[in-house]
């Protein structure tokens, strides 16, 4: 019965570091958006969620052994993601526009998925928030 109730809360508390490590990929992505030669960051958020959830199928290890990347532009990486038993992976992004400096920050892409990591980081907090609530009142019996 309790692993019931914990089992939304733990779901909602993986999305959530899992937000907060996208915050801090694409904030650093900005802040290095004038260093020359830096390599934007960022991950496959549902792929990411469902490796550290453990529903994820097991598609991305390939028959040597090895992961392949997450998206088409993504890169394959031995960085390992919070909150996952597996080998979730941070990946580069790939250059969109050409630059002198080598830098593969786009700030118009950068600030467009802050904004949106960061709505949909308020959204997982405002559920985890009333579940927590939910099942508070149904403990004290209102």
């Amino acid at each position: 019965m309790l692993d019931k109730m914990t089992n939304q809360i733990g779901f909602q508390g993986t999305a959530l570091v899992l937000r907060a490590e996208r915050q801090r990929m694409l904030a650093s992505n900005i802040a290095n958006a004038d260093t020359p030669g830096y390599v934007g960051r960022d991950m496959h958020f549902s792929q990411a969620l469902r490796e550290a959830t453990g529903t994820a199928p097991q598609a991305l290890a390939s028959p040597g052994g090895t992961a392949q990347a997450a998206q088409a532009r993504h890169f394959a990486l031995s960085t390992q993601l919070p909150g996952s038993s597996q080998n979730s992976k941070a990946g580069y992004t790939v250059q969109t526009q050409p630059s002198l400096d080598r830098n593969t920050v786009d700030m118009d892409r950068e600030r467009a998925n802050f904004m949106d990591n960061a709505v949909r980081y308020e959204a997982t907090l405002r559920f985890f928030n009333g579940q927590a609530k939910t099942m508070l009142s149904a403990i004290q019996g209102q």
